[in-house]
């Protein structure tokens, strides 16, 4: 159940935070620059309003989270210091002598709470309103591009985070007693996931056993996070397979299994607009959603900056109808032709290629015609039909 009002919390000690936390500190000043209420407001309808005991606040919660994440540590940690730190008191609005979460109730949080929740263009939609508020965001002009996602079923993704968990734990324990080298256990070489996840397992238990060394602080705290980080993965690589995920390229010969982020960033590199999608999709199509989200924010655009991959003609028509100016290489495989819209092929400018509606790029280009006999050149794109 979550409680409506928020209570405001009254303490004989509050003064202690103008003693102790600067006002210079970074946590402070994100807490006097950011009404975070619009938190609250969008994970409303992941609460019972009358039935359950009463919830942690979702703002708080959520302050865990972007604490959790500034400092990367894991959530039995972050909730540890939030017990004696007291910038993070002040961060997360308890009074000094509060008692602190369980940190099972973040692990809950992140884990459900989160799900089928737009945060990430609310967020981008809330840093881009404090940007212009504050007179940081002066140019009409947006960067767009695209950037290549793994997914999470992805084994290479997972082994790549748990690989740098195991390697800072290790190298934690060679600060404080470098002969632990010859104790380790063997690392595992491959590129099997579960291979680094038995490897994990068996560093997490040698270190544990060993109380004096898993006691320092340092340790423990890189102990927790790759515990933490094995769970998350175990969780994801046992009971998840992202169906939606599809195979793209970043050129005619290499490949990626994932996702493409299509993004939109002011001059000041003040990003305004993201869209996910499956990893085969061109980045030109996606283009009036970039447009239409950066407007939405607050964005007054009279000019977009991009590569040749958006310079189509639906994207050229679009813009000139708003009187905006496109800086991009024209690509003339995609700025002309009279292809139909029901084609829906999508052309991929780094492999070269279209893509059909399936996800199957085009097995090699030929161009067709004579120089200087009549006609232009046609480029002829061909297609494996087994697949």
């Amino acid at each position: 159940m979550l409680v409506q009002q928020q209570k405001i919390q009254f303490s004989p000690y509050s003064s202690l935070y103008d003693l102790i936390v600067p006002k210079d500190n970074m946590l402070r000043k994100i807490n006097e620059l950011i009404d975070f209420s619009f938190i609250y407001d969008e994970l409303l309808n992941k609460y019972c309003a009358n039935n359950g005991r009463t919830a942690e606040s979702p703002v708080r919660m959520f302050k865990y989270l972007l604490l959790k994440t500034i400092y990367t540590v894991s959530d039995v940690d972050v909730v540890e210091r939030s017990r004696f730190d007291m910038s993070f008191k002040y961060f997360l609005e308890m009074a000094p002598e509060e008692d602190v979460i369980n940190s099972s109730s973040l692990t809950k949080f992140r884990k459900l709470r989160l799900k089928d929740t737009d945060l990430l263009n609310l967020l981008i939609g809330k840093t881009v309103s404090i940007a212009i508020e504050k007179g940081i965001v002066r140019s009409k002009s947006i960067i767009v591009d695209a950037t290549h996602t793994l997914s999470r079923s992805n084994p290479f993704s997972a082994i790549e985070v748990l690989r740098e968990r195991s390697k800072l734990l290790r190298k934690t324990v060679y600060l404080f007693d470098d002969q632990w080298k010859e104790r380790m256990p063997e690392k595992n070489n491959t590129n099997e996931l579960e291979k680094e996840l038995t490897y994990c397992k068996e560093l997490e238990k040698v270190i544990e056993k060993e109380q004096a060394l898993s006691s320092i602080p340092a340790v423990k705290e890189k102990l927790n996070l790759l515990k933490e980080t094995i769970e998350d993965t175990q969780e994801n690589f046992t009971l998840s397979k992202d169906t939606d995920a599809k195979t793209g390229h970043k050129s005619a010969d290499s490949s990626f299994f994932g996702y493409k982020t299509h993004l939109a960033m002011t001059e000041e590199r003040i990003i305004t607009a993201a869209v996910v999608t499956s990893g085969e999709k061109g980045d030109g199509p996606e283009l009036p959603k970039l447009l239409e989200i950066s407007q939405e924010n607050g964005i007054d655009v009279d000019t977009i900056i991009g590569d040749g991959a958006y310079t189509g003609k639906e994207n050229l028509k679009l813009t000139r109808e708003q009187n905006i100016k496109v800086v991009a290489r024209l690509n003339v495989t995609i700025a002309q032709g009279a292809r139909k819209d029901e084609d829906k092929f999508d052309y991929n400018k780094d492999a070269d290629r279209f893509v059909c509606p399936a996800g199957h790029m085009a097995i090699r280009k030929a161009v067709q015609g004579k120089k200087n006999v009549g006609k232009n050149k046609v480029d002829t794109y061909y297609f494996d039909v087994e697949k």
